[in-house]
C-alpha cells in the first residue's frame, strides 16, 4: 500500500511539473511552424520565399498578381513582428536624394527590406516627418499655400504619421509639431478640419485640435493622407490638404499595422500599362484592411515608390522603369 501511494505521488507530481513549464516563445508572434503565415492571407496573395530563403522568422514577404476590386494589381506586402527584439525599425534620411536600393546599401549591418518614405522636393527638402532614436531628423509639412478669397495664404494641415513607441507599439495619427520647433509632436483623435475654399483653420497646438495629446514614440515616418484608423477606413486627402492623384490609378506606397503587432510594408506597382496601371487611394486602403490593417498611411507614391527585399526590387519603378532618388526610407534591419 505505501508503495502504491509513492508511486501515485511521484506520477501526479510528474502531472504538474509537465503543467507548470509549458514551452517558451521568446519572440511572441513569429510562426511556431515553418511556412505558417505570420498574417492570415486573403484570396490571391502567396508567400514570395524566393526573396527571403535567408531571413529569421518573424518577417516575411508576400506577393499578390491578381484581380482586386475589379482591377489587376501587383502587389508585395512585407510583414514582420514589431514585438520581435531581432528586428530594428529605421526611418532615415538622405543629405541628397537618392534611391531606395542605395539607402539599403550604405546602411550598415544587415537590412532586409527597405521602402520609401513620405514627401519631398527640391533642392532636397523632406516634407514628410522622419524620427529614429527619439531624434526628429524631419518634421512634418508645419504650413502650405492655398488660394483663399483670391489671394494665396497658409494653412496648417495636421498630417499622418506612422510610429512606433519604445516598446514596439506601433500607431498611426493626425500630427503637428507645436511651438517654434519641432521636438514637441501632438497626435490628435481627429485632423484639423481644414478644407480648400474655407478659411484656414488655426495653427494647431496643445489644445487645439480637441483631444490632442503627446505623439510618444521613438521611430516615426510621416506620410498623407491617413488610410485607416481603429480599423475603419478613412481616407483625410481633404483634411490633409493632400492632392496627389488621389482618385486615379498610381503606383502607392502605404504602411501600417495588424491586430497582432505585425507591422506592413505594402508596394503596389503601377504607371506601366496594359498590366498594371496601379490603383487609387481608396483601393490601397481597401488593400490593406483585406491584409487586416488596423491603422495605416499612406506614402509617397508615383515613381517614388519602391520596395526593396533582400537587396532586389520587388515592384517595377512606374514610368521609366528607373528607381527614383527620394529624401527618406523606412528601413527594416538585424537589431
Amino acid at each position: 500500500m505505501i508503495r502504491f501511494l509513492t508511486v501515485l505521488l511521484l506520477l501526479q507530481l510528474a502531472a504538474c511539473t509537465k503543467k507548470s513549464n509549458p514551452p517558451s516563445n521568446n519572440n511572441p508572434g513569429t510562426p511556431v511552424q515553418p511556412g505558417t503565415t505570420l498574417i492570415t492571407l486573403p484570396a490571391g496573395w502567396r508567400l514570395a520565399t524566393s526573396y527571403t530563403t535567408t531571413f529569421p522568422q518573424g518577417i516575411q514577404l508576400y506577393q499578390f498578381d491578381s484581380v482586386f476590386n475589379g482591377q489587376t494589381i501587383k502587389a508585395f506586402c512585407l510583414a514582420y513582428d514589431s514585438r520581435n527584439t531581432t528586428f530594428e525599425f529605421k526611418p532615415v534620411l538622405a543629405t541628397a536624394a537618392k534611391t531606395v536600393s542605395a539607402f539599403v546599401r550604405d546602411e550598415p549591418g544587415s537590412v532586409f527590406a527597405g521602402i520609401n518614405g513620405g514627401y519631398f522636393g527640391s533642392p532636397n527638402q523632406s516634407f514628410s516627418l522622419v524620427q529614429y532614436n527619439g531624434a526628429i531628423l524631419s518634421p512634418n509639412i508645419k504650413s502650405v499655400t492655398r488660394s483663399f478669397n483670391g489671394s494665396n495664404v497658409p494653412y496648417y494641415p495636421t498630417r499622418a504619421a506612422f510610429g512606433l513607441t519604445s516598446a514596439g507599439s506601433p500607431q498611426v495619427g493626425w500630427i503637428y509639431h507645436v511651438g517654434a520647433g519641432n521636438d514637441l509632436i501632438y497626435g490628435y483623435p481627429s485632423p484639423s478640419p481644414n478644407a480648400l475654399g474655407t478659411a484656414p483653420q488655426p495653427q494647431p497646438t496643445a489644445s487645439f485640435p480637441a483631444g490632442g495629446i503627446v505623439w510618444n514614440t521613438t521611430a516615426a515616418i510621416g506620410g498623407s493622407p491617413l488610410l485607416i484608423r481603429n480599423n475603419t477606413i478613412q481616407i483625410t486627402d481633404a483634411e490633409e490638404l493632400i492632392d496627389i492623384n488621389n482618385n486615379t490609378n498610381r503606383p502607392r506606397s502605404a504602411i501600417g499595422f495588424s491586430g497582432s503587432g505585425m507591422v506592413l510594408l505594402l508596394a503596389v506597382e503601377g504607371d506601366n500599362p496594359p498590366n498594371y496601371p496601379g490603383v487609387n487611394l481608396a483601393t490601397t486602403a481597401a488593400l490593406m484592411q483585406s491584409l487586416g490593417c488596423q491603422g495605416a498611411i499612406n506614402l509617397d507614391g508615383g515613381g517614388s515608390t519602391a520596395l526593396i527585399v533582400n537587396n532586389t526590387s520587388t515592384v517595377r519603378a512606374g514610368g521609366t522603369g528607373t528607381e527614383r532618388a527620394v529624401m527618406s526610407a523606412v528601413l527594416i534591419k538585424r537589431r
